[in-house]
Parts: structure tokens; sequence; C-alpha cells
């Protein structure tokens, strides 16, 4: 089964005003999605945001954005540059397609030399 990880793409700090406590410390991380598998690792174009209050531990949801949230949390996803979606293959992959390159040309060699 493949495993999902969500991986910090960039942090920022809001100085805007928390809907829940009025503070002025929010912080907005943006992730990008991650599966790994025993055969390959896969990097999705899925990004993600979270906007949290570093005093009250809450989280602020677009429901509750204030227009000047809404503002900066648009200026940050413009700068954000996430990781191109892509398939790395592991180890394991090219080990077992080489073996079973191996096996197949053995059975093909097998097959020819009893027939000649």
């Amino acid at each position: 089964m493949a495993k999902e990880k969500l991986v910090v793409i960039k942090e920022a700090d809001l100085t805007n005003n928390c809907p829940e406590c009025f503070n002025q410390d929010l912080r907005l991380t943006f992730y990008q999605r991650h599966t790994y598998g025993r055969l390959y690792d896969r990097t999705t174009k899925d990004v993600n945001h979270e906007i949290k209050c570093k005093k009250c531990n809450s989280t602020i949801y677009p429901v509750t954005w204030t227009e000047d949230i809404e503002r900066v949390y648009e200026y940050y996803q413009k700068m954000i540059a996430p990781d191109r979606a892509s398939i790395r293959f592991t180890s394991l992959f090219y080990i077992l397609t080489l073996l079973l390159i191996i096996l197949v040309a053995a059975g093909v060699y097998i097959y020819l030399a009893g027939i000649i």
C-alpha cells in the first residue's frame, strides 16, 4: 500500500487578525502531496493550504477569512513553486524489471535451442 505524505512547500507568517481570538500571529502553510510505494515515488500536482493561529491554535477555514486574509493568501499562492508532477522508480522496480527481462530471454533461448 502506498503511503501519502504532505511536504511543506512554503510557510509564511501573517500579520492579519485571527477571526477567533483577534491576535496577529497567523501562519500560512502550503503543502504538496507525495505518494511513496515500494516500486515508485510519485509527486502529485495537488497543493493544499492551511492557515493556523499561533496563539489559540485554531485552523482558520476559508469561510471565516476576511478580505485581508484572502488578499494575502492570493499573493502567497502566486509565489509558491511546487515540484513538477513526476514518478521516480525505486531500485526494487529496476531489479524486478531486470529479472523479468533475464527470465524472458532465458525462456526464449531454451525454446530456440530445443527447436534447433
